[in-house]
Order: C-alpha cells, then sequence, then structure tokens
C-alpha cells in the first residue's frame, strides 16, 4: 500500500506499517506544511487597511463611537437623521 503526498493513513495496522517504511527509508519522509508568513502592518493604518481588505470584518459600534470626536458624532448622526426622515413612507 502506497500512501501519496505523505498523508498518514487512519487504521492502526496501515499507520505501523506506514511509520516502519519512513523510519526505514522505503518511503521518502513527509515534507512538513509551509508555515504562514507574518506580515507585519505598514506605519500607515489605511494603507494595511487597505492591503488586508475585509480581512478582520468591520470596526464595531463601540470601538468606532471611542475613535471619533464629539464632532465627528454629530455630523454622522444629523446626516442619518437626515436620510430618514427624507425617506417617504411606503
Amino acid at each position: 500500500m502506497t500512501i501519496g503526498k505523505g498523508k498518514r493513513p487512519r487504521d492502526p495496522n496501515q499507520l505501523a506499517k506506514w511509520t516502519v517504511e519512513v523510519s526505514t527509508g522505503q518511503i521518502p519522509m513527509p515534507e512538513e506544511p509551509a508555515t504562514p508568513q507574518i506580515v507585519t502592518p505598514p506605519t500607515d493604518l489605511s494603507a494595511y487597511m487597505a492591503a488586508i481588505g475585509r480581512k478582520g470584518g468591520q470596526i464595531g459600534g463601540k470601538r468606532r463611537l471611542k475613535t471619533m470626536t464629539k464632532e465627528q458624532r454629530i455630523k454622522v448622526a444629523t446626516k442619518a437623521a437626515r436620510a430618514r426622515w427624507k425617506k417617504t413612507n411606503r
């Protein structure tokens, strides 16, 4: 029985046979999977966020409120209120 791509069998008897074959050199040693590379973020936060896209997900409302100034929150709330009142009833 040959196992392709270094995959380990689940059956205990086949696993024992595979282990003996690997240790005696009858089949080549399976290669280790590549470790993921750690990406260091650039100094510009917006460039970093653009690079990773939506991988990290959207920023939640609580975190967004912590980072916004009072004037920014007022501006966003005013814009949202205008948009709500602008809608027609259906």
